[in-house]
């Protein structure tokens, strides 16, 4: 029996919903190991990197699990923007870390990983939501921001989502990296 492309993604998105964080946890311990950062490449790397946990944050604090379909703040721009930010931030540690050989593993990473997690949700969301998720998905965009507003508006930003969706562990993971790589570069 054999099963269309779009069955296979559905399945390994299934599988990469489970395992991306630790997944990306080792390659991003193994990335470190192989980085040699400048200060220059530390500053501007860590602007990237603040730009994306600043993205993620603002989502965080927008997007409430389960309870309602977000349409707000950085979801009036994207479909994706926790995944966005996350992108940026791996995206600036690279820069950071110098780490250049490194963004094509990291880009196909992302791609057999994420893509499939953003679908695999994507069809949770058509399930629980219907046609209001499908007029949604038909004026954001799926990953790469719009820059005007769709005007869908819906919630608005609040700490306790931030909290709520775990996002200070985010943030400590990229402390920590960032601590790594400034560590690398006195040693």
């Amino acid at each position: 029996m054999t099963s269309s492309p779009s069955e296979i993604i559905a399945a390994w998105g299934k599988v990469a919903q489970r395992t991306r964080v630790p997944c990306g946890t080792l390659i991003g311990i193994v990335f470190l190991l192989l980085m040699h950062p400048s200060t220059r490449s530390l500053w501007i790397g860590g602007i990237i990197t603040l730009l994306g946990a600043g993205l993620r944050l603002w989502a965080a604090g927008h997007i409430d699990k389960g309870r309602a379909l977000t349409r707000g703040g950085p979801y009036a721009h994207s479909r994706n923007p926790l995944y966005l930010g996350s992108f940026f931030m791996a995206l600036g540690v690279l820069i950071g870390g110098q780490g250049y050989l490194l963004l094509l593993p990291f880009a196909l990473f992302f791609i057999a990983f994420y893509y499939p997690v953003m679908k695999a949700e994507e069809q949770e969301l058509r399930a629980g939501y219907g046609e209001q998720f499908d007029r949604y998905a038909g004026t954001v965009p799926f990953f790469v921001p719009r820059l005007r507003s769709t005007g869908a508006g819906g919630s608005k930003f609040e700490w306790p989502r931030v909290l709520r969706n775990r996002e200070h562990r985010t943030a400590l993971g990229l402390l920590v990296a960032e601590v790594i790589l400034i560590f690398k570069l006195l040693a």
